[in-house]
């Protein structure tokens, strides 16, 4: 199985899992004289075993990231880098737009406010942290679907 298999199924059991609390809830307390739609022990042993598998396949998951190394760095690496990477533009564009909104004066009296920063280098620099974010994501991808997993 490729890792990108592995993150797909995954994600389904997670969602797996999602809707299985969700029905636990819904079969939670009925109404005295009444029964619940679905069993809640037979909902509580199918949530039971898809927490065992989701267990089982996040620790291959990890292990495999953990140990899959391209040009000198794991795939675990790389996913903090993107993640640092994301984190890092978000901030530095949400600063840039503050940075470089008007404030409008009504007349030549009022306190005219400039911005702290070279916002065109910043935005440059920006840029630049995108373009490394798109990159470090699509080597991701590649190695996702290229890797075996462990």
């Amino acid at each position: 199985m490729k890792l990108s298999s592995a993150l797909s199924e995954r994600a389904e059991i997670q969602r797996k899992i999602a809707g299985l609390s969700s029905r636990l809830n819904l079969n939670a307390k009925v109404q005295e004289g009444d029964t619940p739609d679905e069993d809640p022990y037979m909902l509580l042993d199918e949530l039971n075993s898809a927490f065992s598998a989701l267990e089982m396949l996040i620790a291959r998951i990890n292990r495999t990231n953990s140990e899959t190394v391209y040009d000198g760095q794991s795939i675990s690496d790389l996913l903090a880098k993107r993640d640092c990477l994301k984190e890092r533009v978000r901030i530095l564009r949400s600063f840039l737009d503050e940075a470089s909104s008007k404030v409008n004066r009504y007349s030549k009296t009022e306190i005219r406010i400039n911005s702290t920063v070279d916002v065109a280098a910043l935005r440059k620099e920006a840029d630049s942290l995108s373009k490394q974010l798109r990159e470090t994501d699509e080597l991701i991808q590649s190695l996702n679907w290229t890797t075996d997993l462990l």
